[in-house]
């Protein structure tokens, strides 16, 4: 059988995944700068400590930015800007890419935005974890902002056509 993962799990052509018992130092605890910076660390990624407070860095050249939002810090979101920009002239080709990709997958959110006479293509992964995460809950939505966004971007690659620069100097990962 061939297909996708959750397609061959739900056919009976793969084992369903097993799943972890919780442990008891698996307590749900505030997400805050530190946590996500620790994850950062731990992984060996390079990042910076913006103006405004927020951790960023590069992955294969397009900038991402972990945000905490809301009153309380209690919205963790991963925001992703490809290290291209392209011509206004280009909006309704870059919006049916952006529409295809938004319909055949959950994450990221992709859309695009217009910035100084360009068009700027986001990702967006964000949780209202408003009652904490544990360290594996919190290392899954990090991996998935991460992840699907430096997907993303890597689709648009072989989509659409070059032009544009890169975003200002932030170490690379």
């Amino acid at each position: 059988m061939n297909g996708p993962g959750w397609l061959l799990r739900a056919l009976g052509g793969l084992p369903t995944p097993a799943k972890r018992a919780p442990s008891d130092d698996q307590v749900p605890r505030p997400v805050t700068r530190d946590r996500v910076g620790d994850y950062l660390l731990a992984r060996g990624y390079r990042f910076v400590v913006d103006d405004d407070g927020d951790l960023t860095g590069t992955w294969d050249g397009s900038r991402f930015w972990f945000l905490l939002l809301g009153e309380n810090a209690e919205i963790i979101q991963i925001r992703g800007r490809w290290h291209r920009q392209l011509p206004l002239e280009q909006r309704a080709a870059v919006s049916l890419a952006l529409n295809d990709w938004n319909r055949e997958r959950i994450w990221p959110k992709a859309y695009l935005r217009e910035e100084e006479g360009m068009l700027a293509l986001y990702s967006e992964v964000s949780a209202d974890l408003e009652p904490g995460a544990t360290d594996n809950q919190l290392e899954q939505i990090l991996a998935c902002g991460l992840g699907t966004g430096v997907q993303l971007f890597a689709a648009l690659e072989s989509t659409l056509p070059a032009g544009g620069g890169p975003p200002p100097d932030v170490p690379d990962n």
